[in-house]
């Protein structure tokens, strides 16, 4: 073989050794822990660092560890069995949901963690259903083995009964439960596996062969892996068995499909089962060479299909993530797709269409930096120097210019007043929350332009208090914060007409544009949509710049609704005539006439409020489900579903306006002297009730 062949093999090999995996569950299943005995295991820090005790090497902030959660999604790599993992930890809490869906983005496989005692909880069928949307392949983990309470076929039975679109079936038999958990029997590998030491992940003893409820176990295993693999489904035809390596195989097979999840069991925090999960993240979840490359556009607007994962391909890299880290240095998080990037490199932003330089690459562990000369195809890093660079851009070889979809945004719901101790503390603050806003893509704050206030929005009440703190501890700004207000929208009902005219003379020119519009109702959740009727195509003059304005009038007039200036959403607006004055007829005459035209047709369309609907949930002891249910009335609450969940519990599935559920944590705790556990997260915007 040629020095060029090797070459290319030890690159390719390099690249189908790369696990770009991430930890996504409900809060508290135990996603940070899971993640430092991943990093302990690994050999990669020598002491497990507690989430209860604020010593959690991915969580890094200082508010991370005072409280207990995530706040901001962490990188890390390390290697595991002549793997290369790069490992994001995302939050659970549902106020910075953003974190986990860009980290998904970039991600090539997810571990889901559930608590073996609640089963599938609220924020698991978010995440789930965000790694639906970008057709991440994932493994499942029953965590918390060891609580009491814990109940591994539960589990599985809520994992299939949310998720019929996935077949799921366990390949591991735990061996007890609750103090009991001793062990687990592999079902692909027929072997059992005993732990030896409960501070010690990788302290167990390995015996070959299973029992016969592990068989039993693995040959429903095998039925399950029948509905979505050939070979497996052909074995269970004729009555036949696969071996451990075949069985593997068809995991792999099925899990890279997407029809398929793994479910594993173990306790993370008594370091019971981590080896084996790692086990499974090399086996069954995808390399770079196993996903499809990502969609986008070329300098032209045509949709095209990025480079197959080489070091020899042109650069093609998604910002997924920007963020302040020590003395609030600018740090740009990539993951490559395709080529090499070094130090040095001048890079294109497709996306912005300028040059950025790279002046260092860090492989990241948490906050801690390792630099590294250059990196290629299938990693992930931090980079310093890009300024300009934003999350979602696409960097690419000068001359390049394919830009990737973007990551989704997420509008915020909520906003308080802000305000600086001091007037020449305020340039400050403003610069403190710009730099905010850029590290944050669902954070947005500006001036309110009736009361002249400086205002924050953002997805929940603890998103905002966060922003505040960290005013307060990176910035050193004092600041004040008023009390939390709901973000409206405004939409229509109905259809209607509506007609523009603007009309001036400026310096003795007369200066003219009119337009004629229909407004229309959209379903819920749709946005705002600009179009132009056949009529309006063939007019000669509604190109180029024209065009533009009068999208722009739409746009703006949308921004500013109606009824109470709130923006206007669910809408289309079809642009339906327009009428042109030879010599007077200006682009930027069109942009006014449409807006004008745009708010006439919406006071005409029954025009309504939305506000922010919340869907909740409400785990509590049966004996308090009349007056839980009682408090959600009166908040204006619809129950969509009650359930239970063991012998003496209940789970209550409901909806309810934002504006009404403030303070419904504290009045909870209240009516169940502390027993009852409430989570909410954004559904949609709609009329109340």
């Amino acid at each position: 073989m040629s020095g060029d062949g090797a070459r290319e093999t030890g690159a390719v090999r390099r690249i189908r050794s790369i696990r770009n995996i991430g930890i996504m569950a409900h809060i508290d299943a135990g996603k940070t822990t899971l993640s430092e005995r991943f990093l302990f295991a690994a050999g990669r820090t020598h002491k497990m660092g507690e989430v209860h005790d604020g010593a959690a090497v991915m969580d890094w902030m200082e508010l991370e560890r005072e409280r207990g959660i995530t706040i901001t999604s962490a990188v890390s790599t390390f290697e595991w069995s002549g793997h290369e993992i790069h490992l994001i930890d995302t939050p659970g809490h549902v106020d910075f949901t953003v974190e986990v869906e860009r980290s998904l983005r970039v991600l090539d496989g997810a571990v889901v963690v559930f608590d073996a005692v609640n089963g599938v909880e609220p924020q698991s069928e978010t995440v789930w259903r965000q790694a639906d949307r970008y057709h991440v392949p994932r493994i499942a983990l029953a965590n918390k083995m060891d609580r009491v309470g814990a109940d591994f076929e539960e589990t599985l039975r809520s994992m299939r009964h949310h998720f019929p679109d996935h077949r799921s079936a366990a390949v591991q038999r735990p061996l007890g439960a609750g103090t009991g958990f001793t062990g687990l029997e592999d079902l692909v590998r027929r072997r059992t596996i005993a732990f030896a030491d409960d501070d010690d992940p990788r302290a167990f003893v390995v015996t070959p062969g299973i029992s016969a409820e592990g068989e039993a176990s693995r040959r429903g295993l095998l039925e399950t892996l029948a509905d979505v693999d050939d070979v497996a489904a052909t074995a269970l035809l004729e009555d036949a068995d696969l071996d451990a390596e075949a069985m593997v195989a068809a995991v792999r097979r099925a899990t890279l499909s997407g029809g398929f999840v793994p479910l594993l069991c173990g306790s993370a925090l008594r370091n019971k089962g981590v080896p084996q999960v790692l086990d499974a993240v090399c086996d069954w979840l995808p390399s770079p060479l196993d996903v499809p490359p990502p969609h986008g556009v070329d300098a032209s607007g045509v949709d095209v299909v990025a480079p197959h994962p080489s070091d020899d391909g042109p650069l093609v890299a998604l910002a997924f993530k920007v963020s302040l880290l020590d003395e609030l240095r600018r740090f740009v998080f990539l993951r490559v797709y395709s080529g090499r990037i070094a130090e040095g490199d001048e890079v294109w932003n497709a996306s912005q269409r300028r040059k950025e330089r790279v002046s260092r690459l860090l492989l990241m562990h948490a906050a801690q930096k390792r630099r590294v000369p250059a990196l290629g195809a299938g990693q992930i890093f931090a980079v310093m120097g890009l300024k300009d660079t934003r999350t979602g851009d696409t960097l690419t070889s000068p001359g390049h210019g394919l830009s990737l979809e973007r990551i989704s945004a997420y509008e915020p719901v909520i906003s308080a007043a802000v305000e600086a101790r001091s007037l020449s503390d305020r340039e400050l603050l403003l610069e403190a929350l710009a730099r905010i806003a850029d590290e944050d893509p669902s954070f947005r704050f500006g001036e309110n332009a009736d009361t002249g206030q400086l205002l924050i929005s953002g997805m929940g009440e603890l998103h905002l208090e966060i922003v505040a703190e960290r005013l307060k501890r990176e910035f050193h700004l004092e600041v004040r914060t008023g009390e939390p207000q709901v973000l409206l929208r405004e939409t229509i009902t109905t259809t209607a007409d509506g007609e523009g005219r603007f009309e001036r003379s400026l310096d003795e020119e007369e200066i003219f544009g009119q337009a004629s519009v229909t407004v229309a109702p959209l379903p819920r959740g749709a946005g705002f949509r600009f179009a132009l009727s056949t009529g309006a195509k063939a007019l000669p003059f509604l190109r180029g710049e024209t065009l533009e304005m009068a999208t722009a009038g739409a746009r703006e007039a949308a921004e500013t609704g109606v009824l109470e200036g709130h923006p206007l959403q669910d809408v289309e607006v079809t642009l339906t005539g327009a009428a042109w004055r030879e010599g007077a007829s200006r682009p930027f005459a069109y942009k006014i006439a449409v807006a004008d035209a745009v708010r006439d047709a919406a006071t005409r369309a029954g025009p309504i409020i939305l506000q922010p609907i919340m869907r909740t949930e409400v785990v509590l002891p049966s004996e308090y489900l009349g007056e839980v249910i009682g408090s959600l009335d009166r908040r204006q609450g619809s129950i969509l579903d009650v359930a239970d969940r063991g012998a003496a519990t209940k789970v209550i599935e409901g909806e309810a306006p934002l504006r009404r559920m403030f303070g419904y944590a504290t009045e909870l705790r209240s009516l169940t002297q502390g027993r009852a556990v409430f989570t909410m997260r954004f559904d949609r915007f709609d009329q109340a009730a």
